[in-house]
């Protein structure tokens, strides 16, 4: 069967031809093989055979057609409400489809099941809440994904992003020794104003071992000195794996299971070899879903768990603030109108609503609920991967619209979004559509509002 240098059904694996694929600037050689790219229907319905249990199988079947998920798709209503976009014919007529015809398809049903999985679901399962018969259709767009992946037909950046995640175990080209010296760098950047902090790096029996998103040490490395501060100004004995410390899974976007599989490996080799008490993820929302909430299952771990127990940042943060390990003082709380981005990922689908909101109280004097809000909150319109597939921009920027009318009904100027995806979100939604709001992380956020004990302070804030 034909296949291209680049569109092909071979992860990538080696350093040489994840250079060759970036090399190919968006993908333009890649999507014109990917036009004669062949299906293997054989193999594509072996593996539906072996992996389409009774539970997708039921909701296949029991799906009643009522329509009650349609409404609850915010691509649907930003979509003019096109039929075609209604969750239960989203699934349906691609996936549903492939299991009818038993694998018997061809490139056009392809390529237009990879613009429905990639372009048209986010997997924020919010439909899944709605559904009266309980079918989670995230699960079903994530095996649809899986089945397009072993196939070759998955967006470019996010073959790129597998083969990340195969090559140097992160979804970015930092290696162990970049990931060390960036630590190294922070602590002496931070070293004058705030004497005795260290990033202490492989401590073995740490309260804490805190793990990242690889875009922070890439391209965000003061994100990495901001954690430190906070876990400096809190008292916290803390670490950082050399290996082991990225968090995030780009190849659960991409349908990659093996390349999940090896990430989340990594990162629970470095809880056996550390032995920290408890591991805090970053700021992100993907990332403590693929460890936290999916990893054990790649992993085969028989009792759903990771190794030791894992929380997200904010359930820190709100530890931190609740204990009086970090004091906010009064006259430096957020003083404009702001709002809460709801991460799908450990809202939603791992029900950390109630710590965000104590957060800010803590924090913030104006403080306003989107409508709806918590489990209910729409995705940003950036998640499951849609923020970084040039192919789909344009549809991307459409589906911002529903969280742009969110924000702007609450009359908030800042957004406080503790996620990397969302903020990517919110961040492209204020340039597309320029409706004059910020958008913050929580870190940088607490450390200017944090009360610094005297024996904390630099010589010259004495």
């Amino acid at each position: 069967m034909p296949e291209g240098k680049f569109c092909n059904k071979r992860p990538v694996n080696t350093e040489e031809d994840l250079k060759a694929l970036l090399g190919d600037k968006g993908g333009n050689q890649y999507y014109e093989e990917m036009n004669s790219l062949e299906v293997d229907t054989d193999a594509l319905w072996s593996t539906i055979e072996k992996t389409c249990q009774s539970r997708i199988r039921t909701w296949l079947e029991i799906c009643a057609h009522c329509g009650m998920c349609a409404d609850s798709c915010f691509l649907y209503r930003v979509n003019n409400r096109d039929p075609k976009q209604v969750p239960a014919y989203k699934i349906q007529s691609t996936l549903g489809e492939m299991v009818k015809r038993k694998g018997k398809v061809d490139n056009a049903f392809m390529q237009h099941c990879m613009e429905v999985a990639w372009s048209q679901c986010t997997c924020c399962n919010r439909c899944g809440m709605y559904c009266p018969h309980g079918i989670d259709m995230g699960v079903m767009f994530s095996y649809l994904r899986g089945l397009m992946y072993s196939q070759g037909f998955v967006p470019w950046e996010l073959k790129i992003g597998s083969g990340m995640h195969r090559v140097y175990s992160a979804q970015m080209d930092v290696t162990t020794e970049d990931w060390v010296e960036t630590c190294e760098w922070m602590e002496e950047e931070t070293a004058e104003e705030w004497p005795g902090l260290t990033i202490p790096v492989d401590k073995v029996g740490a309260d804490i071992m805190y793990t990242l998103n690889a875009r922070e040490p890439k391209h965000y490395p003061e994100d990495l000195a901001e954690a430190a501060i906070l876990f400096h100004l809190a008292g916290e004995d803390w670490t950082v794996p050399s290996e082991g410390w990225e968090q995030t899974s780009l190849a659960m976007f991409a349908g990659d299971w093996a390349a999940c599989k090896m990430q989340v490996d990594k990162v629970y080799a470095a809880m056996e070899r550390l032995k920290p008490k408890r591991m805090v993820g970053t700021e992100c929302g993907h990332a403590h879903r693929a460890t936290v909430i999916e990893g054990p299952y790649w992993a085969g771990r028989e009792d759903g768990l990771p190794p030791v127990k894992c929380m997200h940042y904010v359930e820190w943060v709100a530890e931190a603030l609740r204990e009086g390990k970090i004091k906010i003082d009064p006259a430096k709380k957020i003083k404009e109108p702001c709002t809460l981005q709801d991460s799908c990922n450990y809202v939603r689908n791992h029900g950390l609503a109630n710590f965000t909101r104590e957060i800010m109280s803590y924090i913030a004097e104006d403080y306003r609920e989107m409508t709806p809000n918590r489990e209910h909150n729409y995705c940003c319109g950036g998640g499951g991967g849609f923020n970084g597939i040039g192919k789909y921009r344009a549809e991307r920027n459409k589906a911002l619209q529903t969280k742009r009318d969110q924000i702007l009904a609450t009359g908030a100027t800042l957004v406080v979004a503790p996620c990397h995806n969302c903020w990517d979100a919110i961040r492209d939604l204020e340039e597309e559509y320029e409706i004059g709001i910020k958008w913050s992380f929580l870190k940088p956020l607490l450390i200017k509002m944090a009360i610094v004990p005297d024996h904390l302070k630099a010589a010259d804030d004495e």
